[in-house]
């Protein structure tokens, strides 16, 4: 009788065994912004095919397609499908992946063998981006975008400054080290990042900035320019009045006033001239009026 039970339990373990079949768990990656395909394995006769989902943050995903004719989707984003018709392709694509779909995915397949599970975790990546110019005042200034944890930062030589970080929604982090040492010893700064994703390092040699004194310089030469400017056309102004004043023909207006007089004057002449003309009329006859006869007036 025992070794009959123990038979029984070892035939039952091995077709549970069967009937489930769990593999280990493999860790996929995708980068920040891209889509990404999670793969399950294809196999034939399936009459079920589920995905679980249980990201970083949020509520879990159920994704499923059963009987080869109904699809369900339980608490789901639109960026998360099917690639493809899951009766001839069961792969999970997710579309401008984001930091909150990081966790844990479970791709559970059914036919006349069994259930079978596959077990996948996924780590979203940002693509690193190391910066390094010089700001308006002529300094130094290195930056680093990672994901979290932020990026380490030195300066060689050693910077006296404190770098910055700042967080963003999409769970990247933002370094930003600007360097303010006294001295380089003549060499160029040097910035060195170090990170999970980055490691770089790059050199630059800028130049203290003469903005402001330029500024001041320009500032000055335009009021020189205004003031100049308006002192020669004053000048000329002055000038020009002058020069006319000078040359002009002194006869112009002597001419045109004895023209006027002329033409004032020659009516009167004209009159006084008939008036005499007249008067030497009258007076002639009256003389011959008032002389004896045969006499006739002196002339």
């Amino acid at each position: 009788m025992e070794i009959a039970g123990k038979a029984v339990c070892a035939f039952l373990l091995l077709t549970v065994i069967k009937l489930r079949r769990t593999e280990g768990i493999n860790r996929v990656s995708a980068y920040l912004g891209h889509s990404a395909v999670i793969a399950c394995p294809n196999m034939t006769n399936i009459t079920m095919v589920t995905w679980k989902i249980s990201p970083k943050s949020g509520g879990q995903c159920t994704l499923a397609y059963l009987n080869a004719t109904k699809i369900e989707r339980i608490n789901c984003s639109d960026r998360i499908n099917w690639r493809s018709k899951p009766k001839w392709d069961q792969a999970l694509e997710i579309q401008q992946v984001e930091m909150a779909d990081e966790g844990n995915y479970t791709c559970e397949m059914v036919n006349a063998d069994g259930n079978f599970h596959h077990h996948y975790h996924l780590t979203v990546l940002a693509s690193p981006r190391m910066a390094l110019y010089c700001d308006d005042h002529g300094n130094p200034v290195c930056e680093a975008e990672t994901v979290k944890p932020a990026a380490e930062i030195w300066w060689v030589p050693e910077s006296d400054s404190t770098p910055r970080a700042d967080s963003h929604d999409n769970g990247t982090v933002t370094v930003v080290s600007r360097f303010t040492a006294h001295s380089t010893s003549g060499k160029n700064p040097t910035c060195i990042v170090s990170h999970a994703t980055l490691n770089e390092t790059k050199s630059i040699a800028c130049f203290p900035s003469h903005r402001h004194l330029v500024l001041f310089i320009s500032i000055i030469l335009g009021f020189l320019i205004i003031i100049t400017f308006a002192a020669a056309i004053y000048y000329l102004k002055l000038h020009g009045y002058r020069f006319c004043h000078k040359t002009k023909p002194p006869d112009i207006i002597p001419t045109q006033s004895s023209q006027d007089d002329t033409v004032e004057v020659e009516p009167y002449t004209t009159y006084v001239q008939k008036e005499n003309v007249i008067y030497n009329s009258v007076s002639d006859l009256t003389l011959r009026q008032n002389l004896p006869q045969g006499r006739s007036p002196a002339t």
